[in-house]
């Protein structure tokens, strides 16, 4: 049974025809460009209310002194805050050790994986596998559940490391309380965690070369070496460049739980980073204004670091296309 539909009223097209011929083509664009936004939407709304929500109400909070009681009114300070963070000899000093931990985590999370990455490469079969996952072990570690770990290891009263030391002739007291050994201390405990996390996403680069211009290379009859310096490498830059900044951008965020159960930023803040400079100014003074303020200044600084390592990384990267 067919039923017409009348496609004509008077000998012109009905309304609804007429309706769905002018709008149709653009409708379906409109409904294809807004369907991908739908599904991100989610997302968004995510990052707006955990992100950019709290990111906006701490710059707000920088211009206001309050010592986070409820109760209490905030005062309009103007820039007091930004002035009085500025002038702290505590925040010169934390931002030294700061650049101190980035490199010393360049090292550990960066140079140092490379070697190990090379290194399991060579191995073959299930061996490679279980020592990757032997490495990246550590990583899966609580930094409270290492941190104190390795307080009962570095123990002058019977820890494991100061007897071996002493057993071969050195004598360590508590490196934690030595203002000269503290960072050194700290940097251990992070670089043994953040070593698995490196070997892991160089080896991830590694396996995506493709292995035809190494087996190329060795029938022109190029060394290991070479090959490693000349083809692997260049090739690994990218993921180089994207760990470099990974490091330079949470290396701070990465200590800070070590600093707070080992040391709480000492001897004499000799550990105190960043970050941990925010919780003093926030939890211990209980000035949100004047911590707001840091942390907003320590935002823009690592927004401009991340912006030129992004602009220059397109030249510091070696692409096989």
């Amino acid at each position: 049974m067919f039923v017409e539909v009348p496609t004509s009223v008077g000998g012109q097209p009905s309304a609804e025809i007429t309706d769905a011929r002018s709008r149709g083509p653009k409708w379906s664009v409109l409904r294809s460009n807004l369907t991908p936004l739908l599904y991100l939407l989610p997302a968004v709304a995510l990052l707006v209310v955990w992100v950019y929500k709290p990111l906006a109400e701490t710059v707000g909070l920088s211009f206001y002194q309050w010592n986070m009681i409820p109760t209490t009114p905030k005062v309009p300070v103007g820039l007091e805050n930004y002035a009085t963070v500025l002038s702290l000899p505590e925040l010169h000093q934390a931002l030294w050790n700061t650049v101190l931990y980035i490199a010393t985590f360049m090292v550990l999370s960066l140079l140092l994986p490379v070697g190990i990455a090379l290194l399991c490469g060579q191995v073959t079969g299930r061996w490679r596998t279980f020592y990757q996952a032997l490495i990246f072990v550590p990583f899966l570690v609580t930094p409270v559940a290492s941190s104190a770990i390795w307080r009962w290891m570095f123990n002058p009263e019977g820890g494991t490391i100061p007897r071996i030391a002493a057993s071969l002739g050195f004598e360590m007291g508590n490196i934690f309380r030595d203002p000269k050994l503290a960072l050194l201390g700290v940097v251990v405990v992070v670089g043994w965690q953040m070593l698995g996390f490196g070997v892991l996403v160089i080896s991830a680069g590694m396996a995506g070369i493709n292995p035809d211009y190494s087996s190329a290379a060795s029938l022109d009859g190029a060394s290991r070496s070479m090959i490693t310096r000349r083809i692997t490498l260049p090739l690994l830059s990218p993921t180089l460049v994207f760990l470099a900044l990974m490091t330079i951008l949470l290396g701070a965020q990465w200590a800070y739980p070590v600093i707070d159960v080992l040391t709480q930023g000492g001897p004499s803040g000799a550990t105190t980073n960043i970050y941990y400079l925010l919780y003093e100014f926030g939890f211990r003074n209980f000035d949100a204004g004047l911590a707001a303020a840091a942390g907003t200044l320590f935002f823009l600084g690592f927004a401009v670091i991340a912006f030129v390592f992004v602009r220059v990384s397109d030249r510091l990267s070696f692409y096989d296309n």
